[in-house]
């Protein structure tokens, strides 16, 4: 269980412990080059793989990917239909090969209704990987931010049924919440991408994004390669991250911990 940034300020590192990006733009790429939409969620799988390898040669530990959102079941059945079966495909053939580098995967998200073959799968990758520490992967699919809330909020008081008699709410905080979200076992990102040009979260990590570090390109998912991650992790570090504080306060808070640290080691 990480600490929420809300509570206290999380250690700043030069190079984001976790990415979180939202995959946009793969019909458009293939629409570009006059082929069916489908092309282009192919080549967005390739992306996939450049970008995971590019994450642990730049030391990032969390790589989160929206690869389905719960909002993507309206789009036309055939591209849905075709969506599951990339899911599946990836699913049995690139887990060896995650698990072979040392690489964790994990799903979050209500897969209930991608079906049974794909919940094994995903039962049996997430129980194989989960002792791996080179990278965390988590894949968002059939996810919602407000899912998210709402599910862990309902676990919460199905856990705690008395706390809605107590006489006032002085006794719920935002982080009695945080252990049932889905991502409970992961730090909240720092660096937030989206590719394809648009700028929103889409309903991705509402929760989780509070104090997270956003950027947005042009470049259409099945492009964005290890220069262009480049491109994001310089923004990033272009950044002050404050967390609600002001500039004083964070140096301030900093220096302490460097203080402390100092006079443990001696």
């Amino acid at each position: 269980m990480f600490i929420s940034s809300t509570v206290s300020v999380p250690e700043t590192l030069k190079t984001p412990c976790h990415i979180a990006i939202i995959m946009d733009g793969n019909g458009r790429w293939a629409k570009k080059r006059f082929l069916p939409r489908i092309a282009g969620h192919k080549k967005g799988v390739e992306a996939v793989r450049g970008l995971v390898r590019a994450a642990i040669e730049r030391g990032i530990s969390y790589l989160t990917l929206f690869a389905f959102s719960s909002e993507n079941w309206r789009r036309p059945p055939d591209e849905v239909s075709l969506l599951k079966g990339l899911f599946l495909g990836a699913l049995e053939q690139e887990i060896d090969e995650l698990h072979k580098n040392n690489i964790r995967l994990k799903v979050i998200g209500d897969i209930s209704g991608f079906g049974a073959r794909i919940e094994s799968l995903v039962a049996s990758a997430e129980k194989r990987t989960i002792e791996n520490t080179r990278l965390t992967l988590t894949i968002a699919a059939n996810y919602g931010g407000r899912w998210d809330i709402m599910r862990a909020a309902c676990a919460y008081f199905r856990a705690h049924p008395n706390v809605l008699r107590a006489p006032d709410d002085s006794e719920i905080r935002p982080e009695m919440i945080e252990p049932y979200l889905a991502t409970s076992d992961l730090p909240e990102p720092d660096l937030f991408v989206r590719t394809g040009g648009e700028k929103r979260v889409s309903n991705f990590m509402l929760w989780q994004l509070a104090y997270t570090e956003l950027y947005f390109t042009d470049t259409l998912w099945p492009d964005f390669d290890a220069r262009a991650l480049d491109d994001a992790i310089a923004s990033y570090q272009q950044r002050e991250r404050r967390f609600g504080r002001t500039s004083e306060q964070v140096q301030a808070t900093r220096t302490a911990k460097t203080a402390s640290a100092v006079d443990t080691a001696s």
